[in-house]
């Protein structure tokens, strides 16, 4: 549902646009208070909050005695990485190896931008700590035995939030797991057979490359474009010549390359596949860290005939250690409630009710707004960063959500050869190979810029940039 926008919001949104043209350049002064209240006819406060909304996304700075002026250079605008060509083919690539000596060192490193995740800092975990209390007391048997219908509550929170994305979901539509991956993988286990084929993004989450694999699946990589996500010609044409069993995608904020497909894209790959018949699984974890005006639709807000499995949970947002996600299975609940029972007879009762409790009376929310101002700051400091000191031509991802960046360096460099100079120097990135079966993206790497912003961070930017020279 689309928010109103507010009038110091509409104030930034200009001012912003104007950097972004060039039309206000580094070191321009801005209009004074007084001039943006007279302007636009607003109190002083409204100028306040529009300058204080600029400041927190490092576009601008207060210069004491001086006023306000434009600090973020927009004067190298960064090109967007090229969209990705996989071949129609089942890729081979062995991956394990890679993924398993990048999960071990960036627990060696001190500063984690390999991380799937936003630093605890930007967490609210005191309040998390009342509300597994709370849970204790709530539940009848303190939480010490089996939950195996799922938690009414925490299914009621979610299908109420449901309609932040244009759903109307019920409580008996939900299937609580262990987090996404559970989710994912208990709808894969319910309608897939070893030697059948999926379609996936590419690049696409390791993992869910990874769990096809371990279920003898082969996997078909569709180019994907940085901003718009799956590339609409290539799944028809992947339809109309591989025999395809499921698609999987991240349409909000893909993991890793943060691209977010438009509704009417979304409409169009629910239409077409309806017509093959063909299942869904929509991965969407990210969608709630959105950066814009409201939270984008889904895949799911189109789905009429039940084929869309809506996979989500809380750990990207609140706790990734609880373990709280969910399904919206559509047609396919009874399937995958016994793959359910059968894999995991119960999810962990006490995470469950903490963050149900949380999700009451809007204190979800107001994290969110927090951690998504957070992110919008960050970001812009991420992108000055690598425009000022990482080699020309260096392309990024401009995500309006999510954390996470995609880096391609120039098509000679080597991403992986960065990565062990990083390493050297304890930063963990995580490198463009783990995240495709295929020969490709070698020369790319992905940052998390959910990190608490400081100027260990930025010297750390600093210096990728000064050995992604070297490469």
């Amino acid at each position: 549902m689309a928010q109103r926008e507010l009038l110091y919001e509409k104030i930034s949104r200009q001012i912003e646009q104007q950097i972004k043209s060039n039309v206000l350049r580094p070191n321009d002064k801005l209009p004074s208070l007084r001039e943006i209240c007279t302007e636009n006819g607003v109190s002083m406060n409204t100028a306040l909050q529009a300058y204080f909304l600029l400041e927190g996304k490092g576009l601008i700075e207060s210069k004491p005695q001086s006023g306000y002026y434009v600090s973020y250079a927009y004067k190298n605008i960064l090109s967007a990485p090229s969209t990705s060509n996989p071949v129609l083919m089942y890729g081979k690539e062995d991956i394990e190896e890679m993924i398993e000596t990048v999960s071990a060192n960036r627990l060696q490193s001190r500063i984690h931008f390999s991380s799937g995740v936003p630093a605890l800092e930007l967490l609210p975990t005191a309040k998390l700590n009342k509300a597994m209390i709370q849970a204790i007391r709530n539940l009848p048997d303190n939480g010490i035995g089996y939950d195996h219908k799922g938690n009414a509550s925490l299914k009621r929170q979610i299908a109420r939030r449901s309609l932040t994305w244009g759903g109307s979901l019920k409580e008996d539509d939900i299937i609580t797991t262990a987090g996404s991956m559970d989710a994912i993988s208990f709808c894969m286990m319910s309608l897939t057979t070893r030697g059948d084929t999926i379609a996936v993004e590419s690049p696409i989450y390791f993992g869910i490359l990874q769990l096809a694999k371990s279920l003898g699946l082969n996997i078909i990589e569709l180019p994907t474009n940085p901003a718009t996500g799956l590339e609409i010609e290539a799944l028809k044409k992947a339809l109309s010549k591989k025999k395809i069993k499921l698609c999987l995608l991240i349409s909000n904020f893909n993991n890793p390359i943060g691209s977010c497909m438009p509704d009417e894209h979304k409409k169009e790959v629910v239409k077409l596949l309806e017509r093959y018949n063909l299942p869904l699984i929509e991965d969407d974890v990210y969608a709630d860290l959105y950066l814009g005006n409201h939270r984008p639709s889904t895949c799911k807000t189109y789905d009429e005939s039940g084929l869309v499995m809506l996979c989500n949970s809380f750990s990207k947002t609140l706790a990734s250690g609880y373990r709280v996600g969910w399904v919206a299975p559509g047609q396919f609940k009874d399937k995958i409630m016994r793959t359910k029972l059968y894999h995991s007879v119960s999810t962990n009762a006490l995470a469950h009710e903490a963050i149900s409790h949380f999700l009451e009376n809007d204190r979800y929310d107001t994290h969110l707004r927090k951690l998504r101002r957070t992110l919008q700051s960050n970001l812009q400091q991420y992108l000055r960063c690598i425009s000022e000191y990482f080699p020309a031509g260096t392309r990024v991802s401009q995500p309006q959500g999510g954390f996470l960046l995609w880096i391609e360096l120039n098509k000679k460099a080597n991403a992986l050869e960065l990565y062990d100079k990083a390493i050297l120097n304890k930063i963990s990135i995580s490198p463009g190979t783990i995240y495709t079966l295929q020969k490709q993206y070698r020369n790319c790497f992905r940052l998390n810029y959910g990190l608490k912003w400081n100027d260990k961070v930025e010297n750390s930017l600093k210096l990728l940039g000064k050995l992604a020279h070297q490469v």
